[in-house]
């Protein structure tokens, strides 16, 4: 994990999709003199599940998967979080331990910002506090769909929608294949399936024509067929 060049949060724009646009200028400035910008290379944890944290994560590039660990000893993704959005939150404001593990799934940047400047602002400023409810109210709801997902949808539904989010959310690289590359593993645990049957489900994907494969990169082919096998089609 090493330290990059710090640049003022007053001025970034990553903050407009998070709660630190309900901070006034001197919260952020304070923001901007106490926090640490951090380089994050792939397969590296940022905390891991259990940790106690002094601060939170706000993510300027790159992606983080967040995961939990089952009785079983396997890890369902939970979240992907990706430019702009704040990592640690809950558990810096509830005084808890992390519910989850985050592992960046890419090279990321991503600016450290201690516990005391969140508490104070919170505490201070009713805008900021409201702002922070919203987004752990959104985040509650996200946790709901993806119960509803789990329970009513096949593991080949859940893999079908899944390539769909990450192209609509990360795009494709000059030769039609997701940007956001995933190990078949990361696939699994997105969708709750064993790893075997993520591969096997693939592998009957790329004979169908629905997507295309290149070692571990994946492009999607015919996303409305896709999105019919999603709908039930």
């Amino acid at each position: 994990m090493e330290q990059g060049e710090p640049s003022k949060c007053e001025n970034c724009i990553i903050r407009q999709f998070n709660t630190l646009r309900a901070m006034n200028k001197e919260e952020l400035k304070k923001v901007s003199n106490s926090k640490v910008t951090k380089n994050i290379k792939k397969g590296e944890a940022l905390f891991e599940e259990g940790d106690k944290l002094d601060g939170l994560f706000c993510v300027r590039s790159g992606v983080s998967k967040l995961s939990k660990l089952s009785a079983n000893g396997k890890d369902q993704i939970v979240k992907l979080a990706s430019t702009g959005e704040v990592m640690g939150q809950r558990s810096v404001i509830a005084e808890e331990s992390t519910n989850l593990s985050a592992v960046a799934v890419s090279d990321m940047e991503v600016c450290f910002i201690p516990k005391d400047i969140i508490t104070n602002a919170l505490n201070q400023n009713p805008d900021f506090a409201v702002e922070v409810l919203r987004h752990m109210a959104h985040d509650l709801k996200e946790a709901d769909d993806v119960i509803v997902n789990m329970s009513q949808k096949t593991v080949k539904q859940r893999i079908a929608e899944a390539f769909i989010y990450l192209q609509k959310n990360y795009g494709v690289d000059e030769e039609g294949f997701l940007r956001l590359t995933l190990s078949r593993e990361d696939i699994a645990n997105v969708v709750g399936t064993a790893t075997e049957s993520a591969i096997r489900i693939i592998s009957e994907f790329k004979k169908k024509k629905m997507i295309k494969t290149s070692g571990k990169r994946i492009g999607v082919i015919n996303e409305k067929e896709l999105q019919d096998l999603v709908e039930g089609f």
